[in-house]
């Protein structure tokens, strides 16, 4: 697994985004041109967080497993495994999705 081989320094994050449905419920298949964007990603790995001024530990403020809303642009495109995964700061996150 591609989470294994990259462990996250400081304060990021390791990202797999979620990927559109290419086919409708009725089984219609969309175009690449019709797909929605899709801003939500699971979390593969976190780093230890950040150290404040004072040298306090600020640690991350999701975990392995959560599901994520991502801004539209931003992150980093690492290809592991012919895999393509994102590194983001915990800053950049917009937040947690839950069920």
């Amino acid at each position: 697994m591609a989470a294994r081989r990259l462990i996250p320094l400081l304060d990021r994050v390791l990202i797999e985004r979620v990927v559109a449905a290419v086919k409708t419920p009725g089984g219609v298949l969309l175009p690449e041109s019709a797909l929605p964007k899709v801003n939500e990603g699971v979390v593969l790995a976190v780093g230890p967080g950040r150290r404040n001024q004072a040298g306090d530990l600020i640690p991350v403020g999701v975990k392995e497993g959560d599901k994520v809303l991502l801004p539209e642009y931003g992150g980093s495109l690492i290809k592991l495994d012919q895999k393509e995964i994102f590194l983001y700061r915990d800053e950049e996150i917009l937040g947690i999705l839950k069920d």
